[in-house]
């Protein structure tokens, strides 16, 4: 007898093959992962941002060659403490339909080798099997599509977070000079 807290995923298990667990730890962790960078968004980029913007604004010199060096080298830094995590965004994104065809395939041969077993044609055992064994290719793609949204739209914010900080520096220069 199973604990209450553990039927649902035995009922997973039992719907989908062991590999199902497999996408349900990935997609957890692709959630985990754009939870952090909304979170990072909101609160430890834009405190960074806005202290970044004092010290460029604070500095005497805005136009010399170092200067403006030294303003690609402190926005590149904080955007790429925004882009950090998306490599692995992108290769859990990757990897669930990956999952979910493994799982696929490890169903279909669950099903075909119990047919082979029971020696009689049943078109019944073997839709459920079909069914039971396409579960995991379902779960997987609609996690990958879920997770290719949330990465899209991370890579957009990106970009126009890159061209706000150049324009918020500039303007911040002009504010000082005037």
């Amino acid at each position: 007898m199973l604990p209450l807290w553990l039927e649902p995923l035995a009922r997973l298990v039992d719907a989908g093959g062991i590999v199902l667990l497999g996408i349900v730890a990935v997609a957890t962790l692709l959630f985990s992962l754009a939870l952090e960078r909304v979170l990072f968004f909101r609160i430890t980029y834009r405190r960074a941002r806005r202290a970044l913007i004092r010290r460029w604004a604070a500095r005497p010199d805005h136009h010399s060659w170092s200067a403006l060096t030294l303003r690609e080298v402190w926005t590149r830094e904080l955007i790429g403490r925004l882009r950090r995590p998306l490599p692995w965004l992108k290769l859990l994104v990757a990897l669930c339909p990956l999952l979910g065809l493994l799982g696929t395939v490890t169903g279909m041969i669950a099903v075909f080798d119990s047919l082979a077993l029971s020696d009689t044609g049943q078109a019944r055992a073997m839709a459920d099997g079909v069914a039971r064994a396409t579960l995991p290719t379902l779960a997987g793609m609609a996690v990958a599509v879920v997770g290719l949204l949330f990465t899209t739209r991370l890579e957009q914010i990106i970009r126009r977070e890159d061209q706000r900080l150049h324009d918020r520096l500039a303007r911040a220069v002009e504010e000082n000079d005037a």
